[in-house]
């Protein structure tokens, strides 16, 4: 089924023109197992999808008799989930009836949505219908994060969104919160992080505990991909994945509609995926790993010797890349290098994934998408040739920069995930409150 394509028809048929843009937010395309959720659930969720859609469409879209919808929706518009609206074409006089549809209520059930990173951390406040009504950032202090810290930051994050946005702290629902490293999503341990002073950190429930809300961790690299498939490309594509390029290298995969995580939640582990025995330091402890020939910190340690700089260069890690880049640009042949070398690696990796899952597309994110050495065109053809020739096309890769609140908005879309599968399997009584 065509959702988008079925529901332009029907707006079409009803008098609203062809140009009107769809608005909502979450999966176009629903995972095979979304038929095993409550059916209201099932019908708040297209609905946001979809944004505005009339209840006939989401009977004929769920495959259910329309007096079913019509009972759950009259349950949802009483609990206050969705609402109704008139949509008449613009320009559109007084005759006739105008066509009625659904949505979600906005400016209800907030949640929160954090990044923590190496260079800053930022934040967005969303309602449950997911759009954004605040953005806040501010930078990382030096050195690693305490769990005290780690709420410290979140808790001056949370002030200041609420304090634009005009609500009250205590009224969140969730908090989503992205970390790079390895986290173990069923528990919400974060077993290593490079911004955590420690290892196997309790975050989650140390957060809980201290802002009383539920609280969900994820890799910052499931984050973006959550991202995309909320808000993004993703979000008519059953299989896709999103690398990210940045401080580390990460990869979140999107299968079947739903992202995979593996069996302990820290799967996609790309940017440790071997590619030099014995090779490279990487930041993990081991050696040989795609991050220490890709990430920020391996551009970094090439550069020094590549510029002749001192070991107590005093210049941040952007200035240094942005010189080496423009040093690379400008025809030096060592700095060119570096970018060579660490697009050659990247290449083979996503080869390897191309081997592996087979997506239909590969995003390529974050800050480094900046430098085009890593995505040029031989780069690409690079990749192709090391392929498995099976005859079939190699997947489109897009250059996706979103900017710094990608991450947010993705912890963001994983809190609206819970919250709402927590209050549409509970009876009315609790989605009410």
């Amino acid at each position: 089924m065509n959702f988008v394509r079925d529901l332009n028809e029907f707006w079409a048929h009803e008098g609203m023109n062809d140009d009107a843009e769809l608005l909502g937010c979450g999966p176009l395309l629903q995972s095979a197992d979304s038929a095993q959720r409550p059916l209201r659930q099932q019908v708040f969720e297209h609905v946001r999808a979809l944004g505005r859609v009339p209840r006939v469409q989401v009977a004929k879209d769920l495959r259910v008799s329309p007096a079913s919808v019509t009972t759950i929706t009259s349950e949802l518009i009483e609990t206050g989930f969705l609402e109704e609206v008139q949509a008449p074409r613009p320009g559109e006089t007084s005759r006739g009836r105008p066509a009625v549809a659904l949505q979600v209520r906005p400016g209800v059930h907030h949640v929160m949505g954090v990044k923590l990173s190496d260079i800053h951390h930022t934040a967005v406040l969303a309602d449950l219908s997911g759009q954004v009504i605040a953005t806040a950032a501010m930078p990382r202090t030096p050195g690693q994060l305490s769990v005290d810290m780690v709420a410290e930051v979140t808790g001056a994050l949370m002030r200041q969104l609420c304090a634009e946005a005009g609500v009250e702290a205590a009224s969140l629902r969730a908090l989503g919160l992205g970390v790079p490293g390895f986290v173990d999503t069923d528990s919400g341990l974060v077993r290593w992080s490079p911004i955590l002073d420690m290892r196997d950190s309790d975050l989650s429930t140390a957060l809980a505990q201290h802002f009383d809300l539920p609280v969900h961790i994820d890799n910052d690299a499931n984050l973006v991909t959550l991202a995309e498939l909320w808000f993004g490309a993703g979000r008519s594509l059953s299989n896709f994945a999103v690398v990210t390029i940045e401080h580390g290298v990460g990869m979140g995969f999107v299968m079947n509609h739903r992202l995979y995580r593996g069996a302990h939640g820290m799967g996609m582990e790309l940017g440790h995926m071997k590619v030099h025995l014995d090779g490279a330091l990487c930041r993990c402890g081991q050696r040989g790993c795609l991050e220490a020939y890709v990430a920020d910190y391996a551009l970094v340690r090439e550069a020094r010797t590549a510029l002749n700089l001192p070991d107590l260069e005093t210049r941040s890690v952007r200035a240094l890349l942005e010189s080496l880049f423009s040093q690379a640009r400008a025809g030096n042949p060592a700095a060119h290098s570096i970018f060579r070398r660490a697009g050659r690696y990247l290449s083979l990796a996503l080869a390897n994934v191309t081997n592996l899952f087979d997506p239909q597309l590969i995003i390529l994110s974050g800050e480094r998408m900046r430098y085009d050495y890593l995505y040029a065109g031989d780069t690409l053809a690079e990749m192709k040739s090391m392929m498995i020739e099976t005859g079939r096309a190699a997947p489109k890769v897009e250059i996706h920069a979103w900017g710094d609140m990608v991450w947010a908005r993705g912890a963001a879309a994983l809190a609206l995930e819970t919250l709402t599968e927590q209050m549409l399997g509970a009876s009315r009584e609790m989605a009410a409150q």
